[in-house]
């Protein structure tokens, strides 16, 4: 079962840095890139308490919140919102193909896919 959810994860992530190209924004490779991985700033939240660090990464890493970013790109006709919800929703699909999930207030390696790290 682990498999076909990182096969999901994996598919989802691909076809929407695909959906992404297709915006034709001028702007760099190494853009994509940081946009990719811009969600990850919410990790800093860490540095305050687990419940701020949880609630940072949980909200910038929720498949919902990404959508929803997109589709306000859509009402309001904004390519580059669009853009960004969908780095967003890649990311949040990455994420959770390498066993990153959402996060536990108790830590950033307690996660609703399992713990992070050895075993």
């Amino acid at each position: 079962m682990k498999h076909i959810i990182k096969t999901e994860e994996l598919t989802m992530t691909i076809i929407t840095i695909y959906l992404a190209t297709l915006l034709h924004l001028p702007i760099s490779g190494w853009m994509y890139f940081i946009a990719f991985f811009s969600a990850d700033i919410s990790m800093l939240g860490y540095v305050i308490n687990n419940k701020v660090g949880a609630t940072m990464y949980n909200f910038y890493h929720h498949k919902g919140i990404a959508l929803v970013v997109a589709l306000i790109g859509l009402l309001i006709n904004n390519e580059y919102v669009i853009f960004a919800g969908l780095m967003l929703l890649a990311h949040s699909s990455f994420d959770r193909m390498m066993g990153y999930g959402l996060k536990y207030f108790t830590g950033f390696k307690y996660t609703h896919l399992g713990n992070i790290g050895k075993k």
